[in-house]
């Protein structure tokens, strides 16, 4: 799968130097669980409630959900997309990837991509988003985190301001699930 450019953003922890580091507990599963979790497609799921302690709240601003909704009056045709994949592109900074790490009996692992459940991951992937559609955002399109909106005054315009969105910038993420409303 296709990654964002660490050249556009990576994900950079910025961990107080005074919070001391906490030892995780190694995760053993026994061969019949592990076998579970292969066939049916588990996911590792890591606590980062320490490591989220250890990291202040990045203050970068969620748009307005009302304002978003705000800004749709008036248009004939709206589409609706989410980004389903997009955290995962993102990639860590290569220094932090060890703060990500975690212990299994089966080795030592780490995140080289943005996990679910890190502080300021939404804040992150809202500034990637805000970058790469800077011009369209307001105009032809808004964004909240990785759900995008096209919306166009008339109907003759919406296939071109649509064709537009993906266009912006080749390294944007790449896996998003369309769907297309009509109002009137």
């Amino acid at each position: 799968m296709p990654g964002i450019s660490p050249d556009i953003i990576s994900h950079r922890l910025s961990v107080n130097p005074a919070v001391r580091p906490v030892r995780q507990k190694r995760r053993a599963y026994d061969p019949e669980r592990y076998e579970a979790m292969k066939a049916e497609g588990w996911r590792m799921c890591v606590d980062y409630t320490n490591l989220n302690r250890a990291c202040p709240k990045d203050s970068f601003p969620l748009p307005r959900i009302d304002q978003l909704v705000d800004a749709t009056a008036g248009h004939a045709l709206l589409s609706f997309m989410d980004a389903y994949s997009g955290y995962n592109q993102i990639f860590m900074h290569p220094e932090d990837q060890a703060h990500t790490s975690f212990i299994t009996d089966r080795g030592l692992y780490c995140y080289k991509v943005m996990p679910f459940g890190l502080k300021n991951a939404g804040a992150t992937y809202q500034r990637l988003v805000n970058h790469l559609f800077a011009p369209l955002i307001g105009n032809t399109m808004e964004v909240y985190v990785d759900d995008m909106l096209v919306k166009s005054r008339t109907a003759d315009q919406h296939i071109p301001n649509s064709l537009h969105m993906p266009n912006t910038n080749s390294r944007r993420p790449s896996h998003s699930k369309q769907k297309i409303y009509a109002y009137g």
